[in-house]
C-alpha cells in the first residue's frame, strides 16, 4: 500500500537531536521553518498558545499580515518588505501544520496543488499555446480556465466571502458584467449614485436604522461599480484618502502645538481653517 500523501499525525519523522540541529541551522530554509512550526504545535512540548490555535482563530492574523505586506509595498518600505513577507509565509505554514494534524493536507500537498494549477493556467508558457497574446486575452484565458476548473456553477459562485467588502463588490460586478449584466457607460452609474444618495437621505429622515444601513450599503456598492468602470481600485483609493486625512490632521495638530494648544482646546472653525492651510501647503509642495 502506498504511504499517505501527507502526515496523518502531528508526530515528526526527525529525532529530537535532528530536530534541534535543524532548528538551530540558520541556513535551514523551508524545512527549518516547517520544523519550527511543528515544534510549536507539539502537544507535549510546544507553546500552549500555538497549540490552542485553529484555522478560524489564525485567519484574522493571516488577513492582517497580507495587509501589512501591501502597506510596505505602498510605502516603498523595501527594508520592511522581507520581514512582512516572512510573516505572511508563516501564516501559510501555520495553516498547513493544522491541516496536517487533522489529516486534511500538508505544506507539500498545498505547494504541489498550486504548482499544478499555475502550470495548467499558463499553457502559453508550459504548454503549446501561442505566447503572442495581449494582456487582455491572457486575462480572458485565465478566467476561462478557472471557470473550467470550477465546473458547472452559478455566475457569482467562488467569490470569497472573506474578501474586503469593496474588493468583493468589484469582483461580483465583474462576474456579472461578463454575462452582459452591466451599464454600458459611467453615465448610468453616476445617475444611479444620485438615485441611491437621494434614497439614503430619505431613509435618514423617515426610515429605521436597519433600512438606513441597507441604503448606505447600496450607495457604497454603486460607488464600487463606478470605480470599476473608471478602472480604479476602490480599496487603494480609500487607503490613499485615509492617509491624506491622517497627514492633514496631523499637520493641524502640529500647527496647534506651535500655538501652545491641542485639538480639544480648539474648535471646528479654527481647525477647518488649519485644514485648508495644510491642504494649501501640500498643493504648494506638489507644484514645486
Amino acid at each position: 500500500m502506498a504511504p499517505p500523501p501527507f502526515p496523518r499525525r502531528p508526530n515528526r519523522p526527525l529525532s529530537r537531536v535532528e530536530s534541534d540541529a535543524l532548528v538551530a541551522d540558520p541556513n535551514g530554509g523551508m524545512p527549518r521553518l516547517l520544523e519550527i512550526m511543528a515544534r510549536l504545535r507539539d502537544p507535549q512540548t510546544g507553546c500552549p498558545w500555538d497549540i490552542e490555535q485553529t484555522f478560524a482563530s489564525i485567519a484574522p492574523y493571516t488577513i492582517e499580515e497580507a495587509y501589512e505586506v501591501a502597506d510596505a509595498i505602498e510605502r516603498a518600505a523595501w527594508d520592511e518588505l522581507q520581514g512582512e513577507l516572512g510573516d505572511l509565509l508563516l501564516q501559510t505554514v501555520y495553516h498547513t501544520q493544522i491541516g496536517a494534524e487533522a489529516g486534511l493536507f500538508s505544506f507539500e500537498t498545498v505547494t504541489d496543488a498550486v504548482s499544478e494549477k499555475m502550470i495548467a493556467r499558463h499553457p502559453h508558457v508550459f504548454g503549446n499555446d501561442n505566447r503572442d497574446k495581449s494582456a487582455e486575452q491572457q486575462t480572458a484565458d485565465w478566467e476561462r480556465i478557472k471557470a473550467t476548473e470550477r465546473g458547472p456553477a452559478r455566475v457569482l459562485d467562488g467569490v470569497a466571502l472573506g474578501l474586503p467588502a469593496l474588493t468583493r463588490a468589484v469582483k461580483l460586478q465583474k462576474r456579472a458584467a461578463r454575462v452582459g449584466f452591466d451599464w454600458p457607460s459611467t453615465d448610468q452609474v453616476l445617475d444611479k449614485i444620485i438615485e441611491e444618495s437621494r434614497e439614503l437621505v430619505e431613509a435618514r429622515d423617515t426610515l429605521s436604522k436597519a433600512e438606513q444601513v441597507e441604503e448606505f450599503g447600496d450607495l457604497i456598492f454603486v460607488m464600487a461599480n463606478l470605480a470599476r468602470h473608471l478602472d480604479i481600485d476602490p480599496e487603494a483609493a480609500l487607503r490613499a484618502a485615509n492617509q491624506k486625512f491622517q497627514r492633514r490632521f496631523q499637520r493641524i495638530e502640529d500647527i496647534l502645538a506651535e500655538l501652545g494648544k491641542s485639538p480639544d482646546q480648539s474648535d471646528l472653525e479654527e481647525m477647518d481653517g488649519l485644514w485648508d492651510q495644510a491642504k494649501a501647503e501640500e498643493k504648494g509642495l506638489q507644484s514645486k
